[in-house]
């Protein structure tokens, strides 16, 4: 069956990604947000990212040991905190720490930094070590939709340093898959490219066969086919493509 998706729909997704060479092109409005932990009325998230990480937190009893620290933030704020950042730490600081203005995953509402609990948190690099209930949320993120973002290692591909405390929602099947791998967002975008809707992805994970593709996205927008009794989920990926997630499929 073909499905049709509007440009404007198109710009969106729990795929975009957003690097100082891809500017968010499309923010979340107040309707699409939500307190990303039902205690934390302040810190919020895209209504999934923050489900997902509720369902996370509860399956470890992680309440009280590990708290989100920021979640999504207003352009303003991105730009406050960069300047701010530049005035009281340096540009070097602030360059492998903080994401230019336009750029930053928090503006999207999918990203969210999390630290361990205790009586003093830096805002900008909370601490989380790999040790105890993080070492566990680390471990159990992906099978929730989260993968860890700048991983170690990774600053000429992400053009930001290690965090190990800034995670960020991409969906269950993709996150399973780049933590398999070991590969970050950028590289994950990239190999998407190879796959079309007549040799797509192939993964098997929480429970479920998922058939992943990319298609081309113009200023009509996109379309595709799609089996009928499946289910479906588009996403663009920030870089002229429209990536679609099959399940359920015959």
């Amino acid at each position: 069956m073909r499905q049709e998706v509007t440009f404007a729909q198109a710009l969106e997704g729990t795929l975009v990604l957003v690097n100082d060479a891809h500017p968010l092109q499309a923010w979340p409005g107040p309707e699409e947000l939500s307190p990303a932990l039902p205690d934390t009325p302040r810190v919020l998230l895209r209504r999934p990212a923050a489900a997902m990480l509720s369902a996370l937190m509860d399956s470890l009893s992680a309440a009280g040991r590990i708290v989100p620290v920021s979640g999504w933030r207003a352009h303003a704020e991105q730009e406050a905190l960069y300047a701010d950042s530049v005035r009281d730490n340096g540009l070097a600081f602030t360059q492998t720490y903080v994401a230019l203005p336009g750029c930053s995953e928090h503006e999207s509402g999918l990203a969210i930094d999390v630290g361990e609990a205790r009586d003093e948190i830096d805002f900008l690099r909370p601490a989380f070590p790999d040790t105890g209930v993080c070492a566990a949320f680390r471990a159990a993120a992906p099978r929730y939709g989260f993968i860890l973002r700048y991983p170690d290692g990774a600053r000429h591909i992400t053009h930001i340093g290690s965090e190990p405390w800034h995670f960020r929602y991409v969906g269950v099947p993709h996150a399973a898959y780049i933590t398999r791998r070991g590969c970050t967002l950028e590289e994950y975008i990239e190999e998407l490219r190879a796959y079309t809707p007549e040799r797509p992805l192939r993964l098997h994970a929480d429970g479920r066969d998922w058939r992943i593709f990319r298609v081309a996205l113009s200023q009509s927008g996109a379309a595709f086919e799609a089996p009928g009794g499946c289910l479906w989920q588009t996403s663009a990926d920030n870089c002229g493509g429209l990536i679609v997630t099959l399940w359920g499929a015959p």
